[in-house]
């Protein structure tokens, strides 16, 4: 019997998500994902009027190509894909992993020749389609979170069934204040930073672009960011695991990275001149996402979170700055993880991860639940 879950989602991400419009092509790109929930994708795409396309992806398989693939190899497959890409009005992704460290063993060289062979590819789906993107619930990332099967599925489908509406007026007050925003102070447990965001576009995220979705991200002035962030939410880059990453900032530049493992953060950091330096600054407020289970797209979100990025900034709030990395490092702020405060122009903003301004309460837990 199918899951009405599945159902739901798929009408949520082709009428919500993407907005589906007759005549337009879509591809769904899958990975380690079950077929049942692939059709239901194609019969809601049909239903919307539109056109779909199917591309299904296998870690172990997509491991072993990149294993020992050559430059000129990757050329001609990027060569493909991206003309596949440019044939598409709109994107949707839907990535599950078996086990989350399957690429581990590919050279950090390896990925990166991948990465910027591959970059056109993102790039033109990023800015010229209409796309959304989420993992896909498994055993594996049931045991990221440290939770069962069972209940990690229930939680899964209550974090992307979510009615984001409820999100949209909340965020559009951060999003209009951080436009009006100069000076940005976080402080916290070994926390103590600062930059400006002065004329930098700030966008909203509720449930367009990722699922699941909730926050509010914008770019620092790309020279001005100065001081130290401790991170206490663990992440996975690479398919390498990282903790404790502590990051040292002097006009805007990375000039001390420590973590777990040091030296492979300091490959990552190294791979261009742009991945020393910040690409976005968000604010996360998902009620539903409480602790990390290393994977990025649920991680960014947490309630009470923010994320400071080294690499590549996005078009929408951009400060200039080019990396085929794009790393988006958490750091909770909630009382449990011993608390913090972001301050805009010398104005308290949120402590404690709980929004102390009148209109941007709405996004407190108690008022999105």
């Amino acid at each position: 019997m199918l899951d009405p879950r599945l159902s739901k989602l798929a009408r949520n991400l082709t009428s919500y998500s993407t907005r589906l419009d007759p005549g337009e092509k879509v591809l769904i790109d899958a990975f380690d994902v079950p077929d049942e929930m692939i059709v239901e994708l194609l019969r809601a795409t049909r239903a919307c009027g539109a056109i779909p396309y199917v591309n299904l992806n296998h870690a172990r398989v997509s491991r072993e190509f990149v294993l020992e693939a050559t430059e000129d190899q990757m050329r001609i497959h990027g060569a493909i894909e991206l003309q596949r890409m440019k044939s598409m009005d709109a994107y949707i992704a839907l990535r599950g992993s078996m086990n989350i460290f399957e690429s581990s063993d590919v050279s950090s060289e390896q990925v990166k020749m991948v990465s910027e062979v591959m970059k056109p590819v993102l790039d033109w789906r990023v800015k010229h389609t209409k796309w959304v993107v989420l993992r896909w619930p498994t055993p594996s990332m049931a045991q990221q979170a440290m939770m069962s099967t069972e209940a990690f599925e229930d939680f899964f489908f209550n974090v992307c069934t979510l009615d984001y509406s409820r999100m949209e007026e909340g965020s559009n007050q951060l999003a209009a204040l951080m436009r009006e925003t100069d000076r940005i102070e976080i402080k916290g447990n070994g926390t103590d930073l600062s930059f400006s965001i002065k004329g930098i576009n700030a966008i909203a995220c509720v449930g367009t672009h990722n699922i699941p979705d909730g926050e509010v991200f914008s770019c620092p002035i790309r020279d001005s960011v100065e001081g130290v962030i401790q991170y206490n939410a663990p992440t996975v880059y690479q398919g390498v695991s990282f903790d404790d990453i502590r990051l040292e900032f002097k006009e805007g530049k990375i000039v001390d990275a420590q973590s777990s493992n040091t030296t492979r953060l300091n490959e990552i950091l190294d791979s261009d001149i742009g991945a020393r330096y910040i690409g976005e600054f968000a604010i996360g407020f998902n009620p539903y996402i409480r602790e990390p289970m290393r994977d990025i797209l649920f991680d960014e979100k947490i309630g009470g979170s923010f994320h400071l990025t080294p690499g590549q900034a996005y078009e929408e709030a951009d400060n200039g700055n080019k990396s085929q990395v794009h790393w988006d490092m958490v750091c909770i702020q909630r009382a449990d993880y011993g608390g913090g405060e972001i301050w805009f122009d010398g104005d308290l903003i949120r402590k404690d991860g709980i929004f102390i301004r009148d209109s941007l309460k709405s996004l407190n837990p108690e008022n999105l639940l």
